[in-house]
């Protein structure tokens, strides 16, 4: 490969180190945060991505964010609140706080909270995080998450077996029909959408992936940048020439321009959480390799 500038990051979950974040002293009790992606990550222009941890009896007060924030429980239950609603949010369960929306987030429970947390565009220290400290405000009693209530309009949930093709029935699902049901299915690889614009996203996406044994994504890169949370499994990775085994709890990141690809080459599934910034275009999302080289190769 080239000599140009190092476009990707690998982490793994046993170097993880979870620090308050410098601009919420004094705004919250236990909550700690691992940035894994960030504006020191080489070829990170657009995202942000950590995993967020609130202790029991925690609370983070109430704020806004320049940015776009989406987040996927891990562990334990959170309460977010909203003016106007309040919501239990448990393992599987995912949502959305738009740009300049007020939330603040509570910890009810007696073990700690994780989520998985994407924000974009990515903040800035030097504008103290992008975050905004604001007044108060009421909110009723948490609630589940009800996703056939279509008041719901910011929150999803899902499961492993909704990666299932065999799975996909509407009783299964409890969903209005949307691309949020649908899977897309290829050379052993399943994706299903989570947070994209029908859930309300403009900056940013988060989705599942799924790959059977032996499914494979040849080499490929992307006009935007992309991070992936390993949740179940391993899986063999490249990213611009360099190979690495992925583990459940690590992360990658693959900025604008990296070549990538990825292997399963096990006898389970692997499944990660996967996030992407900017938002896809319409068209030439993926530029595969091996079609240049077959141009090159008939020319």
């Amino acid at each position: 490969m080239g000599s140009g500038p190092k476009r990707f990051a690998v982490l793994h979950a046993a170097d993880a180190v979870f620090e308050e974040p410098a601009n919420f002293g004094g705004h919250d009790t236990g909550f700690t945060r691992w940035g894994m992606v960030g504006e020191d990550t080489p070829g990170a222009v657009h995202t942000d991505f950590g995993i967020c941890r609130l202790q029991p009896g925690g609370s983070v007060e109430a704020h806004v964010h320049s940015y776009e924030e989406t987040f996927y429980i891990l562990r334990g239950e959170l309460t977010a609140e909203v003016p106007g609603g309040s919501f239990t949010l448990a393992p599987g369960d995912y949502g959305l706080n738009p740009t300049g929306t007020q939330h603040r987030w509570r910890n009810n429970g007696d073990e700690p909270v994780e989520w998985a947390q994407m924000l974009a565009p990515q903040p800035r220290a030097a504008h103290e995080g992008d975050t905004y400290w604001v007044n108060d405000f009421g909110s009723p009693e948490p609630t589940p998450i009800d996703v056939r209530d279509p008041r719901t309009r910011r929150y999803g949930h899902i499961d492993p077996e909704n990666m299932d093709v065999d799975k996909q029935t509407q009783d299964r699902l409890a969903l209005s029909a949307s691309m949020r049901t649908a899977l897309l299915v290829y050379s052993g690889i399943t994706v299903k959408m989570m947070a994209d614009t029908d859930l309300g996203t403009q900056l940013q996406t988060m989705f599942m992936v799924q790959y059977e044994p032996d499914g494979f994504a040849g080499a490929h890169d992307h006009p935007f940048e992309e991070t992936y949370l390993i949740l179940d499994g391993g899986v063999d990775a490249v990213f611009d020439g360099e190979t690495f085994r992925l583990e459940t709890g690590d992360i990658a990141f693959a900025g604008v321009g990296c070549v990538h690809e990825f292997a399963n080459p096990g006898t389970e599934r692997v499944r990660w959480l996967e996030t992407q910034a900017p938002a896809p275009p319409p068209r030439h999302s993926y530029r595969f390799a091996r079609d240049w080289k077959y141009l090159k190769d008939i020319t």
